[in-house]
């Protein structure tokens, strides 16, 4: 199984904005003052439109479809949220706790893929759980040890822990589960909405928020197993996080791989964080400040792999 891949999936917003439904558990989202809803949709296509062009850049396969004017979706920029494409051919689709986020799943996008010559064998619709208020949101909710056959998960109102268990009864993945917190204005800590935004695995190392797991034991168990995987651990503080420092994704480039960032999250890196990140891989930062701002998630969120074969 491959840990990393060339082909990703993205979104092109036609409507993009502060989601209201998501701003109650998402404490990354802010509020941009004096900014018609038309600058925020054009900047954040602006930034969109970069990031793919840098992505072609560097050799990565960039399936790129224009999102519709309805359902209204606010976040259709985020696709990892509600699909997840593998290996063997099986494809997930997965519930999620916004209601005007249920419409970003769209069965012509498969169609498109399979235009593109991949092949899906299987679709797995976990949807049916967003009747009993039970939600898991795709590769922000997991984050994928695909080599090491384990799924690593921050439990929140967005990450159901039976319903983790039974997608990696599914996957045949290993289910490493724990509580990730931030502190929120008042001093409060609150759980971390989404797994990818604390941590992100490469093929060789990991990033990750080791403090915003409260529970000692908990911590030590998830360093434990990234490092028995063989991963070295490059730590981040919870102030990094909050310029999206753990969004990241590795991608594999034509000639090398490469960290996908933001740059608000490169810039708060240090020397010594970035030094020991170049020794496994390039880094690849870009602008994407409209869409962390309105949207509360970054570069990461925006790719959805893909690592379906292609019919030979």
């Amino acid at each position: 199984m491959k840990q990393i891949t060339d082909t990703i999936l993205m979104i092109r917003p036609v409507a993009f904005r502060m989601n209201e439904q998501t701003a109650v558990n998402n404490y990354y989202q802010k509020v941009v003052d004096n900014l018609l809803p038309e600058t925020v949709n054009a900047k954040a296509q602006q930034e969109f439109d970069a990031f793919v062009q840098k992505l072609r850049g560097i050799g990565v396969d960039v399936i790129m479809v224009d999102d519709t004017a309805t359902p209204d979706t606010p976040d259709s920029v985020f696709p990892n949220n509600w699909v997840s494409f593998h290996e063997n051919g099986d494809v997930a689709i997965y519930p999620m706790f916004a209601e005007n986020r249920r419409g970003e799943r769209r069965e012509d996008v498969f169609e498109m893929l399979e235009d593109h010559g991949f092949v899906i064998e299987n679709i797995i619709d976990y949807t049916s759980a967003e009747e009993e208020g039970v939600f898991l949101e795709g590769t922000g909710s997991l984050v994928l040890d695909r080599e090491n056959h384990k799924a690593y998960c921050a439990l929140s109102p967005r990450a159901d822990e039976e319903l983790m268990i039974e997608y990696c009864e599914d996957f045949e993945l290993s289910p490493i589960i724990f509580e990730a917190f931030q502190t929120v204005a008042g001093g409060e800590r609150k759980p971390i909405y989404h797994t990818n935004v604390m941590m992100s695995i490469g093929t060789t190392f990991a990033i990750i928020c080791a403090d915003c797991i409260d529970d000692k034991k908990e911590r030590k168990s998830v360093l434990n197993s990234l490092r028995e995987d063989g991963k070295e651990l490059i730590l981040l503080t919870e102030k990094q996080l909050g310029n999206f420092a753990g969004n990241m994704l590795q991608v594999q480039g034509k000639q090398k791989n490469y960290l996908v960032m933001s740059e608000s999250a490169h810039s708060l890196l240090t020397k010594d964080q970035v030094a020991r990140i170049e020794k496994h891989t390039e880094i690849l930062s870009v602008n994407l400040d409209t869409i962390e701002a309105c949207g509360g998630g970054s570069a990461r969120c925006m790719m959805a792999e893909i690592f379906l074969l292609k019919k030979q």
